[in-house]
């Protein structure tokens, strides 16, 4: 009999996410996987998988689940209470659930993301070499529902440490970013970066951190489609940028300040509502 959970509640939002798909732009896909992979790759690390094991990318926590099988789990992300059967658990940390045991997660005390592992990984169909969900194109599993049965590998030992203590998610973000490709449609790109202030707004998804605050100077006008890269910051005519995150389109057609480099990513994915944003530029 294959191992499984069942889910109960799924939360504000459920995806079951790996490392991601990259490398298919010359097919429109974009990269997908989890916003903080950091955390996902811990997760996993402590309930015994491979980094890239497909786990769950919990936005602002909610989720119950009942255990079909023995299993270890762990909770990654921002500092969140955990229950097992009622009975206060750790995160960070792994958890062994018993068959019919229920695992219950809060909401995050800071951040928006939480990751979930669970020993074998979720094992649904991949497409193009990943299960992860992508939100843009519907490329991959379904979000979660209330009720779904995910079915689970084979569980391997975990190795190295057993207790990681959980991360704060910043309040005030300074993003380093490059120039270009089109930083010659803005007068003095590298002023007006360096001196403006944002914070991100309730409009962001997966697809792009929307930030509003001040507004970049730029051309009029428009420019052919053009390829976008993850970590692209994209102005629109009201000067208002867009920094594209892992679900983003391919193409875009309105001009690129600067790109945000990868490892700063993950913050962005962690950045509630409110949160500051500065850019730094650098060579």
């Amino acid at each position: 009999m294959r191992r499984s959970v069942t889910i109960i509640r799924t939360g504000p939002q459920a995806l079951v996410e790996d490392l991601g798909r990259p490398g298919n732009a010359h097919l429109g896909v974009p990269p997908s996987g989890a916003l903080d992979q950091e955390s996902l790759k811990l997760a996993n690390r402590l309930v015994g998988n491979p980094e890239g094991a497909a786990g769950l990318e919990l936005l602002l926590g909610g989720l119950t689940l009942k255990a079909g099988a023995s299993c270890t789990v762990a909770v990654t992300g921002p500092a969140t209470e955990v229950r097992v059967d009622g009975r206060l658990a750790d995160s960070h940390h792994p958890i062994h659930l018993k068959q019919d045991e229920v695992l219950e997660i809060g909401i995050p005390q800071t951040g928006l993301r939480n990751y979930l592992a669970l020993s074998g990984g979720i094992e649904v169909d991949e497409e193009l070499g990943s299960r992860s969900t992508d939100l843009l194109s519907g490329i991959g599993p379904e979000p979660l529902r209330d009720n779904d049965v995910l079915h689970l590998g084979t569980p391997n030992l975990p190795e190295g440490a057993d207790v990681v203590p959980p991360h704060n998610a910043l309040q005030t973000l300074v993003i380093p970013i490059r120039l270009g490709p089109r930083d010659d449609w803005f007068d003095e790109a590298e002023t007006q970066l360096r001196q403006g202030s944002w914070t991100v707004s309730d409009r962001s998804n997966r697809v792009g951190a929307r930030l509003n605050g001040t507004k970049l100077n730029r051309r009029d006008g428009e420019i052919p489609s053009e390829g976008m890269i993850t970590g692209a910051v994209q102005v629109p005519p009201d000067g208002q940028p867009v920094i594209f995150l892992n679900d983003h389109p391919t193409t875009g057609g309105y001009p690129v300040i600067g790109v945000v480099d990868n490892d700063y990513l993950g913050f962005l994915g962690q950045a509630r509502p409110g949160t500051e944003v500065r850019f730094r530029p650098i060579d």
